[in-house]
């Protein structure tokens, strides 16, 4: 690869992206114009929409999270596995087969999931819950007690959560996904089905949210949102607005809809728009064309990778997930410096609200969290091979969580790419990022609209061991290594980082 060209600078207005504080103390947005005002660089006061998901996490371990890293980190939102009762199994996905609606799981107690939105509230953070509303449990199973000891059946009943077998649809396999009919009323992998146009079926939903609501929970995550009616969700949010005395637009509704085109009509994303956000898919089955291959080179280059999907303030927007990791959609924690570089680049372009995924190391479709039982997740552990991953504390993704916050609502600005694997953008005058997809480094020097000064490479320390100097004319040259990135922002100076 030659030398890099520099592109025409293209600057693209910024998509807004949400920021809701439901549930959490709000948070002024510091936006820096310079070197701040030479005090240390303190990433909470620039907090703002960032999501790290903690996925199989116990209350214990996220509280703790929240206090020692999200919360001084900046990060917005910690969203957390399903906390209803579920049945028991090791396996990850024992969590999204509800049982009853009590507030006891694999992760922990009522009052251990309370504590934990209490803390990471204090510490800034709100809670996002993942809730399972489409199903209950599998029909493979002829009756079983739940992680807290309610018991159920493949016939429809289940005494705690109050479901019958008249409240679920009848029993029938999803055919085909060109028909809307058969994934809104078939069984999504041989899970009972709830038929959430029934007045008591969405009582007892309704109830579940308001619960969660009551105990200080920021906002949702819906799965399987595809498998329900859009008049259903939108009936099931009404009535919870109106249990917990609140406007629909302050409850945040994040939605589990897998666009496909080749699927029906009715079941796309955009049906779903009037309830909440959804999760925009395409984009990381996108990056991880894009990361895997060429980002500037290609049919679609990085630059534009909204086009044609979901408008950026209702798009959620992740690198990866507990699903797309299994099934090779996505990249992963296996695809090393990609992974790495695809991360920043989400958290460094205006699209979306940016969802980061903390997991931990997988051998199978059906791995549990480590050490998991068949009713307890033990808490998390961050020490070296301990299996779990613990991306929020990586020094690139700490780096690039304050780099995201830092550059707000500033425009994409100053685009330049060599046409194939190497690629640089500020974020108006405060923040600018080269990201190198190549196996070589590469010397360049690159225009900004950054203000003159010394700054701190964020993606690559966490001590300002490595500086850039933008010279008066917004030039910089920069040295960026293989599979690797330089980012800066005006708030992480020498100065402000000893």
């Amino acid at each position: 690869m030659g030398a890099v060209a520099r592109k025409i600078t293209r600057v693209v207005a910024a998509m807004a992206c949400i920021a809701v504080s439901v549930g959490v103390s709000a948070v002024t947005l510091h936006v820096p114009t310079r070197e701040d005002d030479g005090g240390r660089f303190d990433p909470a006061r620039y907090r703002s929409d960032v999501i790290v998901t903690m996925f199989q996490t116990n209350w214990r371990s996220v509280a703790r999270e929240c206090n020692e890293v999200l919360g001084p980190e900046g990060v917005g939102y910690v969203q957390v596995s399903p906390p209803q009762e579920s049945i028991q199994g090791s396996q990850w996905w024992t969590s999204y087969q509800p049982v009853s609606y009590r507030l006891d799981s694999k992760e922990g107690t009522e009052a251990e999931f309370k504590d934990m939105v209490r803390q990471c509230k204090a510490a800034g953070v709100g809670v996002i819950a993942d809730a399972v509303i489409n199903h209950t449990t599998g029909v493979d199973k002829t009756k079983g007690t739940g992680t807290a000891g309610s018991a159920y059946d493949n016939k429809g009943d289940f005494p705690e959560a109050g479901y019958a077998p008249s409240d679920f649809h009848t029993p029938c396999s999803i055919w085909t996904y060109r028909d809307a009919d058969s994934v809104w009323n078939c069984q999504v992998s041989g899970l009972q089905d709830l038929d959430t146009s029934n007045g008591h079926v969405r009582d007892v939903l309704s109830d579940y949210f308001v619960k969660l609501l009551d105990y200080g929970v920021a906002g949702f995550r819906v799965d399987a949102v595809k498998h329900i009616p859009p008049k259903d969700v939108l009936a099931i949010k009404r009535l919870v607005a109106k249990k917990s005395g609140r406007s629909m637009d302050d409850i945040w509704w994040m939605q589990e809809v897998i666009g496909d085109n080749s699927e029906a009509t009715e079941i796309q994303p955009k049906n779903y728009l009037k309830t909440g956000q959804v999760n925009e898919f395409q984009y990381a089955y996108r990056l991880k064309s894009m990361f895997s291959n060429s980002l500037a080179g290609g049919n679609l280059p990085v630059e534009d990778i909204p086009q044609n999907i979901t408008s950026s303030g209702k798009a959620s927007v992740f690198v990866t997930n507990w699903d797309t990791e299994r099934n090779g959609m996505t990249l992963t924690y296996k695809d090393g410096d990609a992974y790495h570089l695809a991360n920043a680049f989400m958290l460094a372009y205006p699209y979306g609200t940016p969802n980061v995924f903390s997991g931990y190391e997988f051998h199978d479709a059906d791995s549990g969290a480590p050490g998991a039982t068949k009713t307890k997740v033990p808490d998390a552990d961050c020490s070296e091979d301990s299996g779990w991953s613990c991306t929020d504390r990586w020094t690139d993704v700490r780096g690039m969580i304050g780099w995201h916050n830092v550059a707000g609502d500033a425009p994409l600005a100053d685009w330049q790419d060599d046409g194939d694997n190497v690629i640089a953008f500020g974020r108006g005058s405060r923040a600018f990022i080269s990201i190198n997809n190549d196996v070589h480094a590469h010397t360049i020097t690159y225009h900004t609209s950054m203000p003159a000064g010394e700054y701190c490479d964020v993606y690559g320390s966490a001590d300002c061991s490595g500086a850039v100097r933008v010279r008066w004319n917004g030039d910089v040259t920069l040295t960026v290594p293989a599979g690797g990135a330089v980012a800066f922002h005006v708030a992480a100076t020498p100065r402000s980082m000893r």
